[in-house]
């Protein structure tokens, strides 16, 4: 059996580029890579430091009405991991820097989440691992 390989890219659908963009932006702290218009779809590319691709979907035949359901079959979140405690500070003081409401440093027995919504509910969170 082949070992399981790292996650590439992740790409999230979302109803309004002209929101998202902008949002992502502000969280990133960088712009777009690329834009992709070979489908149904225009979708905007962030390339992130740690070498993935995060792309925002703008499908054409969208229901702009459906919210993101954690609860839902399918994506229950996206979690992005931190080195330490501090550097799950450091996010903490970005997003509210930034304006995102946040869950605060939640501690857990297994490790320490940061948990927060893109503009269109989709569920987010810095984590670290507890050591």
């Amino acid at each position: 059996m082949p070992t399981f390989p790292a996650i590439h890219h992740l790409a999230l659908s979302v109803t309004d580029l002209d929101v998202s963009e902008p949002w992502y932006t502000r969280l990133i702290g960088d712009e777009p890579a690329m834009t992709m218009t070979d489908g149904p779809f225009r979708r905007r590319v962030f390339a992130l430091p740690s070498g993935q691709l995060l792309g925002l979907t703008r499908h054409d035949a969208v229901d702009a009405g459906a919210a993101f359901d954690a609860s839902a079959p399918g994506m229950d979140h996206v979690g992005f991991g931190v080195s330490d405690r501090a550097e799950l500070e450091q996010w903490r003081d970005h997003l509210d820097g930034i304006g995102v409401a946040h869950s605060g440093i939640v501690e857990a027995d297994y490790g320490d989440a940061l948990s927060f919504q893109d503009p269109d509910g989709n569920a987010l969170e810095f984590f670290v691992l507890a050591s």
